[in-house]
């Protein structure tokens, strides 16, 4: 995406000891609020260290798929995180609270592919006909930067400002599927605290799957058959606290859900 120099380096590793010693000043003194490759060449930067300290990618999360977040951090294009198999909370499982900084949850639509997307002029009709599987899902975001001060840079480079994941067990095929018309609704303690739709996401949620694969495909680094895709916030995101059960409905679609809490 981008040559790394030493101040990507610099910046990448405060980004890495912010997980374990909590949450730094935004990065924009050193980083230009809309650096979109410099931000990624950080985000890329890290995913390489987490890669060989035996971390496992198993898919990607596209961010910032609504109009209006992207406008309030002054940017017209989504982003990018890297999902990792230790990101994955069973669905119906525990997520400590301990492991996360400031964290937030939203609801989401998710696929699975069953085939690889190496083209960057991958169709919305190629994604389609690669998903294998339609999931309910829960993203738990959270933020390395001090109290979500954002911009575009700083979420990039914080690998998209990812947490967590749950994917409901159960997926289905696409076909026959409303995508833009399937109503979210997600509750936190049997309140709903979040509801949208499908369109939330890009009009279409595999609209931002094939920005996701072309996105990646133009980098180098393709989608691939098994990976994970979170295609985005069908609503606004909640923020936790410990003891909070979770549960995402997207109808038509299925149901998934976790507690905050530690075992």
């Amino acid at each position: 995406m981008s040559n790394f120099t030493a101040e990507h380096a610099r910046l990448a590793k405060r980004l890495r000891d912010a997980y374990s010693k909590g949450p730094i000043a935004p990065l924009r003194e050193f980083l230009d609020p809309t650096d979109a490759s410099g931000a990624y060449a950080v985000q890329a930067i890290n995913t390489r260290v987490w890669e060989s300290q035996g971390r496992r990618i198993v898919g990607r999360k596209a961010g910032l798929t609504a109009e209006a977040v992207q406008k309030q951090l002054g940017v017209d294009q989504p982003d990018f995180g890297v999902l990792f198999d230790d990101m994955r909370v069973a669905d119906g499982g525990l997520l400590d609270p301990g492991r996360c900084i400031q964290a937030k949850a939203e609801a989401e639509i998710a696929f699975v592919l069953g085939a690889d997307l190496p083209s960057p002029d991958t169709t919305l009709e190629d994604v389609a006909a690669a998903v294998a599987t339609v999931h309910a899902a829960i993203e738990i975001v959270d933020s390395r930067i001090a109290d979500w001060k954002i911009t575009f840079a700083d979420t990039v480079a914080d690998n998209g400002s990812s947490a967590f994941f749950v994917l409901a067990e159960a997926g289905l095929p696409l076909a026959g599927l409303d995508l833009p018309g399937a109503a979210m609704t997600m509750s936190v303690n049997g309140e709903v605290a979040s509801s949208g739709v499908g369109a939330a996401v890009m009009g279409n949620p595999l609209n931002a799957a094939t920005w996701l694969a072309r996105t990646l495909a133009s980098a180098g680094e393709p989608l691939k058959a098994g990976d994970v895709l979170l295609a985005g916030a069908l609503g606004p995101m909640v923020a936790l606290k410990p003891g909070d059960v979770v549960v995402a409905e997207v109808a038509g679609i299925g149901s998934c859900s976790f507690t905050f809490a530690g075992a």
